[in-house]
């Protein structure tokens, strides 16, 4: 990188400095008044469908439709969720005990931004930044920065609006990995939404951060699930924007009883399902050197990826199933594939299908979500108690759901892993990811702290092994 470029990414941290030192000590109402403003800005009918035509054309990627949905729902998602909570000065009071818990912010947080969703991560962190009282400066995927640079640009115009500092929203222009790995290094914070090689990027700025994992979601659909209902859901997700999301389906795990029935109704959805050339065919395209996702069949239709495999569909298909054969590197359709290709694998035994599920995980998704179509309790319960996710989603189209749902799952674009995947959370990032906080204690007079007595610390303990 050429000393000018160091410059430019030293003057924008500086302007976002300045303009954070001016609102780090907004009030409640202040900061309320700021994100309300910005958030509208973002959901006005030309911005939405302005970034949504722009995001999809300047990457290649995704489905314009189905971008304008997700704009729109994680927008009004995000302010939802953030409705009521206290981030400014005093946010908790214990008068009994003289303790007093007062919100800080971070100061100035690196945004690195994916090209699959260039415009509503920068909305969600966006939005989560304000809130928290924090400035912002985006790093966008090299391949969406005409979309990074115009989704800031409305965020700037709804600052100046009402009468907020513009630089609490600032985006590197001509953005390069060299300009994002500076940006990082000069930044007070960093959240990066990414894949695992992202993450080892991240932790060489040796800056406080947030990093996400690698999706590569498994559905497992047992002998009580409805068959029609289950296959409905799966299909209506998984052709959702192409794949693009993390949270997307990538397998779908069939008990043998079903398998058939299951089969049938995911072709009646739109699926189609590859002979073992077909499959052959596909895997040469989606990895010609064998090893990497080739980045031309990420978020397109189901009609080009099997034009460009040679495969012949009928027109109405929406997504490619394959056969699952093997788990690890010498299968790569046992990982994730950010596309509208489903694998498929079949199953007699719950314990051996969490097993193998694991197995899967580890390979690409660890950490991430796993998805349930059942009826069963206990299921549910074992997926979640043994499983080394974050999220199991249950009886749901996953992609609408695992990244923020009306329910009370908190709207998200980054998807903590957890330190499974090498990240500080497995919570879906929102605003209480990016807060400081100050405990003040100030004993009240005249009472005396309750310390509590060996018998009450050791006594159960006691009784089953004594004191010797």
């Amino acid at each position: 990188m050429k000393m000018a470029e160091f410059s430019d990414i030293k003057e924008l941290y500086q302007r976002a400095r300045k303009a954070f030192e001016e609102a780090k000590f907004w009030s409640q109402e202040r900061v309320d008044e700021v994100v309300a403003a910005v958030a509208w800005e973002w959901l006005k009918e030309e911005n939405v469908k302005t970034l949504a035509k722009l995001a999809v054309e300047e990457t290649g990627m995704g489905r314009y439709e189905d971008k304008v949905k997700k704009i729109k729902s994680k927008v009004r998602g995000v302010l939802w969720n953030m409705r009521g909570a206290k981030t400014a000065g005093l946010i908790e009071e214990d008068k009994e005990r003289g303790i007093k818990k007062y919100a800080k912010p971070i100061g100035v947080v690196a945004n690195i931004t994916p090209v699959t969703n260039p415009e509503s991560t920068i909305m969600t962190i966006g939005l989560c930044l304000l809130k928290t009282r924090n400035a912002m400066i985006v790093s966008p995927h090299p391949r969406a920065g005409k979309t990074g640079q115009l989704t800031v640009e409305i965020g700037r115009k709804a600052l100046k609006k009402v009468g907020a500092p513009e630089d609490l929203f600032l985006c590197v222009p001509n953005p390069s990995p060299e300009r994002a790995r500076e940006l990082m290094r000069t930044c007070d914070f960093v959240v990066a939404t990414g894949g695992a090689a992202l993450v080892k990027v991240v932790y060489q700025a040796a800056k406080p951060c947030h990093t996400v994992g690698a999706g590569n979601v498994v559905s497992i659909v047992d002998e009580t699930a409805n068959v029609a209902e289950a296959a409905h859901k799966i299909a209506q997700s998984k052709v959702f924007n192409y794949a693009t999301s993390c949270s997307s389906e990538n397998a779908v795990a069939i008990h043998e009883s079903i398998y058939d029935e299951m089969i049938n109704a995911l072709i009646k959805e739109g699926g189609y399902l590859c002979n073992t050339e077909e499959r052959e065919r596909l895997r040469k395209v989606m990895w010609p050197d064998g090893e990497r996702l080739n980045r031309d069949i990420v978020g397109k239709p189901a009609t080009y990826i099997a034009k460009l495999a040679g495969i012949n569909v009928p027109e109405n298909t929406k997504f490619i199933m394959v056969l699952g054969e093997k788990i690890g590197p010498e299968d790569r359709f046992s990982g994730e594939k950010l596309s509208v290709v489903l694998t498929v694998w079949k199953w007699s035994d719950f314990d051996e299908i969490l097993d193998r599920v694991r197995k899967i995980l580890r390979f690409s998704g660890i950490g991430h979500s796993v998805s349930l179509h059942t009826k069963r309790e206990d299921r549910i319960e074992k997926a979640a108690e043994t499983l080394e996710v974050g999220r199991v989603m249950c009886n749901v189209p996953h992609v609408f759901n695992n990244s923020g749902n009306w329910w009370g799952v908190p709207f998200t674009e980054s998807l903590g892993c957890g330190t499974w995947a090498g990240n500080m959370t497995s919570e879906n990032i929102n605003w209480k990811h990016f807060l400081n906080y100050t405990i003040v204690f100030n004993p009240p007079e005249g009472k005396e702290p309750y310390i509590p007595t060996d018998e009450e610390l050791f006594g159960e303990y006691w009784k089953k092994w004594g004191k010797d």
